[in-house]
């Protein structure tokens, strides 16, 4: 198993509440895979600017 380096200051008494508070554990928006928001375009459209 590895090890974590905590980011949030030192842990006091709770450490699982600490790490949850963590960014490890930030929430993330993903991409959606059918509906609105999910076209992608193709790569040649990538390099503009």
């Amino acid at each position: 198993m590895s090890r974590y380096q905590h980011t949030k200051g030192q842990i006091k008494d709770n450490a699982i509440e600490a790490l949850l508070h963590d960014p490890l554990f930030r929430q993330r928006v993903e991409k959606g895979k059918k509906g609105k928001g999910s076209y992608l375009r193709k790569d040649k459209h990538a390099k503009r600017g």
